[in-house]
């Protein structure tokens, strides 16, 4: 038998449970929006759960300032990341500065929530040095990073949550790419950053937007952090979602459902422009 068939007949076992158990999910959730309830036994099709989400007044806005967050997380942790990865293998990634990296990774969203607003309140950490420095006349005067419009704080707490995990997967893909193709390049005459921009990231791209991919679709879902360090208004769609959910009015249930069910959509059709976007690009760099 080939290796590749025993492979995925190994892998049936698992694939099928997790398939299983998500797809039933979707299926389940989709039916609900409609209104059909089979354990309930209710079989009365109405699209009562959309108008109700789409009437939401702060639908738009909520999906504006997640998409917000979502980019500017990804793209601030990516770039760090991967720079962090390129300081740590031109200097032989230590052991001691390598595991220090991937400390964060075992730390929970909500834990990291909770020391940002520590840190960065009107009451925090960072209020109180710079009252006792004499940058402010009372804690209070330090800018309102936690619960801001603009989610600085949410920022915050997701870049430090992502960047070890872009930096993890830039270093293992330098490791494998090597330093032979950035050492030739600069033989034959490159600057370090032509050597990086025309070689190195060519090489290590894949596995860096797949990195970047798998940030975007968790901040753009995660709720723990926004709920902490969010404001009241505007709601991330997360939250609104959860809020909803959680109603006293059941028939929010259904709309909340549309609501998660959206999110998910806009995160696809984002994913999927930007992977497109991505091979128009690599598409001119051939063609240069």
């Amino acid at each position: 038998m080939p290796a590749s068939i025993r492979l995925a007949l190994m892998l049936l076992p698992a694939v099928v449970v997790l398939g299983g158990l998500f797809l039933g999910g979707l299926v389940l959730a989709i039916i609900r929006t409609v209104g059909i309830v089979p354990f309930a036994g209710r079989f009365d099709p109405t699209l009562e759960p959309w108008t109700r989400a789409l009437q939401e007044p702060d639908l738009l806005l909520s999906i504006l300032v997640t998409l917000w967050v979502a980019a500017a997380s990804t793209l601030i942790a990516t770039a760090l990341g991967v720079g962090a990865a390129l300081l740590l293998h031109r200097a032989g990634g230590g052991r001691l500065v390598t595991l220090l990296v991937q400390f964060n990774l075992t730390v929970p969203h909500v834990v990291t929530a909770v020391g940002m607003a520590w840190l960065l309140g009107q009451s925090g950490v960072l209020a109180r040095l710079a009252h006792g420095a004499g940058a402010i006349d009372r804690p209070g005067d330090f800018p309102a990073l936690v619960n801001d419009p603009w989610f600085v704080a949410d920022i915050v707490a997701y870049v430090a949550k992502e960047v070890p995990f872009v930096a993890v997967v830039a270093l293992a893909m330098l490791a494998a790419v090597g330093s032979a193709p950035a050492i030739t390049a600069r033989c034959l005459g490159a600057t370090p950053l032509q050597a990086f921009r025309h070689v190195t990231w060519p090489l290590i791209r894949p596995g860096i937007l797949a990195a970047a991919t798998v940030v975007f679709a968790f901040v753009l879902g995660t709720y723990e952090v926004p709920a902490v360090l969010g404001p009241s208004h505007p709601k991330a769609l997360p939250v609104l979602a959860y809020q909803m959910f959680t109603s006293n009015d059941i028939a929010d249930r259904p709309a909340a459902i549309v609501v998660s069910l959206l999110m998910a959509a806009v995160g696809v059709v984002c994913l999927v422009a930007v992977r497109r976007l991505m091979r128009g690009i690599s598409g001119l760099e051939v063609v240069r």
